[in-house]
């Protein structure tokens, strides 16, 4: 994109620069810029487990993370959340040794539980499998465990696009949907298209190799500061750049220097902005293009900021790029309840971002045929872009298209349910 001044820009894209935004305004609290100006959202090791049954192998990696922890909050982060990710130790396994594995799933998950963790098992089902009782299965394992996520893959370098995959992924959300109160165990299931290992970001992290850890972290306050007094858009660019790695890169050091110490690879770190109640993504898009998140210019601001998370001079990981989980975000909420942008827009916006359809809210009685063709979309943008994108969907039970589904997690705000087409 040439270097347009922002008012040039936004003429362009039909907007004024520096505009206020129109439609509802939202006045939300704010992480403190003048500080960190971000938050870490999680430490995540990854590991080898030796299998569903092996609660004491985690012990050395949550000791680990809780020294990691207390370095980072001495000097002077908040840190939301430690987590495990191990490799994929199911996704080979036939239906049988699946079903044999739920109750050490269910000890592994008391165990992390217990440690005040995380914990992702990746995959579970092999990308050529055919197991008619997976939605059964997954949805049990979301039932009956609080803290253990996992994925099926729907796409792969190896493999490209996978059809029982995306199958499999539709079948399991609905029967999640169904067998937990509000549909809340679909945040912690996805179907993972090209992600690859290392990524700390759950519902789809997962291990390959020797001991590691890496970084996600919470920042769009930084962001909506850069952008703040930017007179062109390579100015705006170049702020962001420079704060990302003015800021993050002390975090670099600290987690890299508890990494040798415990003798474990440092993988980097996600600069990916997720957002959080306090902290949204949508107003830091609206800072950039100065008009609502769902008009044109939205899409130019999702490219402008991509740019910059794929040029910084960290090591990074993971996805790395733009986040719009609508659930997480009080503002792409409040637009989406403004009917500013559909489930196809987001699709859209997938292309030049990052992570696909994320905490999407649909209507409860979609049937698994129907998520299976979402899936199936997100599947074939990873493929043909060659870009990890994920598809975290959330049918909402007993609400219809246009109702507001509303939640008690703390992670997650009230939002309009969203038409699948």
């Amino acid at each position: 994109m040439t270097d347009l001044s922002r008012r040039e820009l936004m003429k362009i894209l039909s907007a004024a620069a520096l505009a206020p935004v129109t439609g509802a305004e939202l006045h939300l609290p704010a992480i403190d810029v003048a500080g960190p100006g971000f938050r870490i959202r999680t430490i995540t090791a990854g590991m080898n487990l030796r299998g569903a049954a092996d609660v004491q192998g985690l012990e050395p990696t949550l000791r680990f993370l809780k020294q990691a922890k207390r370095m980072a909050t001495d000097a002077g982060y908040e840190v939301q959340t430690i987590r495990v990710a191990t490799q994929p130790f199911l996704e080979e396994a036939g239906p049988r040794a699946r079903a044999d594995a739920l109750s050490g799933l269910q000890a592994l998950d008391r165990a992390v539980v217990d440690e005040g963790a995380l914990l992702s098992i990746g995959p579970v089902l092999a990308p050529d499998g055919d197991d008619p009782a997976f939605g059964t299965w997954a949805a049990e394992l979301a039932r009956t465990t609080r803290n253990i996520s996992f994925s099926v893959r729907v796409a792969s370098p190896d493999h490209s696009a996978s059809p029982r995959g995306v199958t499999a992924a539709g079948e399991a959300m609905a029967a999640i949907a169904r067998s937990t109160p509000g549909g809340i165990g679909n945040f912690r299931f996805a179907a993972a298209a090209n992600v690859p290992a290392g990524t700390p970001f759950f519902p789809v992290a997962y291990h390959k190799g020797s001991d590691a850890v890496a970084v996600g972290i919470e920042s769009p306050p930084l962001l909506a500061a850069a952008f703040a007094g930017a007179n062109t858009l390579a100015d705006a660019k170049q702020r962001l750049a420079a704060s990302l790695e003015s800021r993050l890169g002390p975090v670099e050091r600290l987690v890299r220097d508890a990494a040798r110490r415990d003798e474990r690879g440092y993988l980097g770190i996600d600069v990916s902005p997720a957002p959080g109640k306090d902290a949204s993504i949508g107003g830091a898009i609206e800072a950039l293009t100065g008009v609502p998140f769902g008009s044109a210019s939205t899409l130019a601001g999702c490219a402008a900021i991509t740019d910059v998370l794929k040029s910084v001079k960290l090591k990074t990981c993971g996805y790395s790029g733009l986040m719009l989980p609508v659930l997480e975000d009080p503002v792409l909420a409040q637009r989406a309840s403004e009917g500013r942008f559909t489930v196809r827009d987001l699709l859209l916006y997938s292309s030049v971002c990052g992570t696909g359809l994320d905490v999407v809210p649909l209507q409860g009685d979609l049937g698994a045929d129907q998520l299976a063709a979402l899936i199936a979309d997100v599947a074939a943008l990873s493929t043909k872009l060659r870009k990890p994108l994920s598809a975290r969907l959330f049918p909402v039970p007993g609400r219809k298209v246009g109702e507001v589904a509303r939640f008690s997690d703390p992670y997650l705000t009230d939002c309009v349910v969203l038409k699948a087409e």
